[in-house]
């Protein structure tokens, strides 16, 4: 009782933080949610309904318009019934928010929450962005071109390197730091920055036990205007009030993880 009480804290906790990127905002709630803790799926019921089923595992789910609102929010474990639910909140949501939100494994192995805001400033003809995210259980690392040309260096947990680059496809890896293409742990591999597109690329699981994975998250619509829209790569139910429910089924991973831990970082560029 004792734990899930401090979880529903923490997700208060979460509601509130996020409230707060709203007031620099125009208008219309955008939030996508990024799973990244190994080995846990959850559902999601609002108002009793079945509403998010299975998330999973490197999962992306969203982008949603969210009319502000109340909502009711229930979590299980997965496949389990809405009378058993682990975690109840009601969720006050309010306009004007963009960012994503990624449960996710600390340096040591501790999960937790961490909310990034998306850059969606206009990218130039040509060009696209490229984010790197570290969200892993690994140490600092490097993220290298093939040939060795450093594309972020000396990225920690939980931060994010950003870059407007040519908009072609790259061989990349990622490396401990000063280790070079030598010391990769992931790749190299094809990665392509399409034009007009921040193309987000998530470290997520952990390196000790081999679940370190890579989770790409694209916001496109950049090249033709700067306010565009971002668009998540995640399928969703139809209907707006799924995000918020997926806000919870990521706070909800940290019940069956065992932590009640939650870090925000607030990455504005």
């Amino acid at each position: 009782m004792r734990r899930l009480t401090t979880i529903a804290a923490a997700t208060a906790a979460l509601l509130v933080a996020m409230s707060g990127f709203a007031g620099a905002q125009t208008s219309g709630a955008q939030v996508s949610v990024v799973h990244g803790v190994p080995g846990l799926t959850v559902d999601v019921y609002v108002n009793g309904e079945l509403t998010l089923e299975g998330f999973d595992t490197g999962d992306v789910a969203g982008p949603l318009d969210l009319p502000a609102g109340s909502y009711d929010l229930a979590v299980t474990a997965a496949g389990d019934s809405v009378d058993n639910a682990v975690l109840t909140a009601t969720a006050d949501v309010t306009d004007g928010l963009n960012a994503s939100v990624v449960a996710h494994l600390q340096e040591d192995g501790t999960p937790t929450l961490t909310v990034f805001v998306n850059d969606t400033s206009s990218i130039g003809p040509g060009n696209g962005r490229l984010t790197a995210r570290h969200t892993a259980a690994a140490p600092t690392v490097d993220i290298l071109l093939a040939d060795g040309t450093p594309v972020a260096e000396n990225l920690t947990n939980p931060n994010e390197a950003i870059a407007n680059v040519l908009a072609t496809t790259y061989t990349a890896g990622i490396a401990p730091a000063g280790a070079g293409v030598d010391g990769f742990v992931a790749g190299p591999l094809e990665l392509e920055v399409p034009e007009g597109t921040n193309r987000i690329v998530y470290a997520i699981g952990s390196l000790d036990d081999g679940s370190f994975d890579l989770v790409i998250q694209d916001v496109s619509g950049l090249g033709s205007a700067p306010a565009a829209v971002p668009s998540g790569s995640g399928d969703l139910a139809a209907g707006g009030i799924n995000l918020w429910l997926v806000v919870v089924a990521a706070a909800a991973a940290l019940v069956f993880a065992g932590s009640a831990r939650v870090a925000f970082a607030r990455n504005r560029r």
